[in-house]
């Protein structure tokens, strides 16, 4: 009987910790700045639908993890287990650039702040303000322009010389149209006769 009882008052407590305001509040905020993010800023520039899903439900998820864990002595321990486990995804992942990298510890970061930190509305909103206005002003051309990378197949493996880089990157800006500035080779695949060339220049 006495189980049965500890069990129920467990029970509502759980759902009284999950469906009272506050969680709802945390959870309006965290989805504002995380739509500001990653539609606002990141899809923005980028055009990446793909990852459009990737960053709302990693943040979505984080942020139910983060505040499930909030009444845990062992929250902040489990945060930065969670950033400990993400951040060994960037070695075994060659897709993901080191931006969009960035970007996925962003919407974690506005998750694990909005879901745990104890303090007010006004010092968390605070906080998730001062995350995406630095992103912002850092993505623009506000303190320096901004960098793009893109790789592309090239065929005249003759260039991919160090002493002919002059003339590959000439040769890359007539027929790209693209003002580059500076070239790295990826792959050389010498049975192809062609090499992986990764283009940068300045939007």
């Amino acid at each position: 009987m006495s189980i049965l009882l500890q069990n129920e008052f467990i029970s509502n407590t759980t759902i009284d910790h999950i469906i009272n305001p506050e969680f709802f509040i945390r959870f309006l905020i965290n989805f504002c700045a995380g739509t500001l993010v990653i539609a606002g800023i990141h899809y923005r520039l980028y055009k990446k639908k793909e990852y459009v899903f990737t960053y709302f439900m990693m943040n979505t998820i984080i942020f139910f993890i983060a505040y499930s864990l909030q009444k845990s002595d062992l929250s902040m321990g489990a945060s930065f287990g969670l950033f400990a486990v993400f951040s060994m995804m960037r070695y075994r992942t060659e897709d993901i650039t080191q931006k969009d990298m960035t970007y996925l510890f962003i919407v974690i970061a506005l998750g694990v702040i909005t879901g745990i930190n104890h303090s007010s509305w006004i010092e968390i909103c605070i906080y998730d303000t001062l995350i995406i206005f630095i992103t912002f002003i850092l993505e623009g051309n506000f303190i320096m322009r901004r960098e793009i990378a893109q790789t592309i197949q090239f065929e005249n493996v003759a260039l991919i010389r160090p002493e002919s880089r002059e003339e590959l990157i000439s040769e890359l800006k007539t027929r790209t149209g693209l003002n580059i500035h500076r070239v790295e080779i990826s792959k050389i695949d010498y049975l192809r006769d062609c090499a992986a060339v990764k283009i940068f220049y300045y939007n």
